[in-house]
């Protein structure tokens, strides 16, 4: 799914090529400004990342209101419906989420939740904290022990770099993002096992080296609305000199 994503972004803007040649050579005559077009603007990467990223119900909540937004921009009825059928829009899949969140939790993830909840009773005192309020927040562990964190980031951004940190057993990161964005650096010795609970965001795994046997494991419990947390193992910049 990690090429799939470029690859359409790519055909995309192969046709957006096309259409500009083939306007000004005059083969057609196809007009992109049309009534409506900042809608594509929706549309497009909802359609997009509705086929490439796990996140179905927000992705189809975003590419049916761009739909009903275009079609009120074509005079098909009226900004006042549009706005009120948005509403209804979002109404129903927030209630879809939480009956299939809830409900539909498949084996994994109520297992997943157990030990979120264990491991919580036991480190919530000794679990670090990074805030990033309308600004930028990060912490670097340099061979410390890791006890857990409590992440929160709203209307900013927060690092947490792991890539150094001494793990002794499993431990517990509590992730918020609300219109923010939160980064998880990890090494490559710990399993990573999360609970999502986003509206209109998500959780992106771009790990590439993950080893098959590990001692500890990482629980991520990650919430919140038009954001999301990503989870990386990218290897530090060498600071090595060229030698001559």
């Amino acid at each position: 799914m990690k090429k799939v994503k470029p690859i359409m972004w790519g055909l995309a803007i192969i046709a957006l090529g096309i259409i500009f040649g083939g306007n000004a050579l005059g083969l057609f005559n196809i007009d992109i400004f049309f009534k409506g077009w900042w809608t594509l603007f929706i549309i497009v990467p909802s359609f997009i990342s509705l086929f490439t990223e796990k996140e179905k119900i927000s992705n189809l909540t975003f590419l049916a209101c761009g739909i009903i937004l275009l079609l009120a921009a074509q005079e098909v009825f009226s900004y006042d419906v549009a706005w009120k059928v948005i509403l209804a829009i979002i109404l129903v899949m927030v209630g879809l989420y939480i009956i299939f969140k809830n409900v539909f939790n498949n084996k994994n993830d109520q297992e997943v939740e157990k030990k979120i909840r264990d491991l919580k009773g036991k480190d919530e005192d000794a679990m670090d904290s990074l805030t990033a309020i309308f600004s930028g927040s990060d912490r670097s562990y340099n061979k410390e022990v890791f006890s857990g964190a409590n992440l929160v980031a709203v209307f900013g951004g927060a690092e947490l770099d792991l890539r150094d940190a001494i793990f002794e057993k499993d431990t517990v990161i509590n992730a918020f993002a609300l219109f923010g964005g939160i980064e998880i650096m990890v090494p490559e010795n710990v399993q990573i096992k999360v609970r999502s609970g986003f509206m209109f965001g998500g959780i992106s795994d771009d790990r590439k080296d993950i080893e098959k046997s590990t001692k500890h494991t990482i629980y991520i419990d990650a919430a919140g609305g038009f954001g999301g947390v990503s989870i990386s193992d990218k290897p530090r910049k060498s600071s090595k000199k060229k030698t001559a």
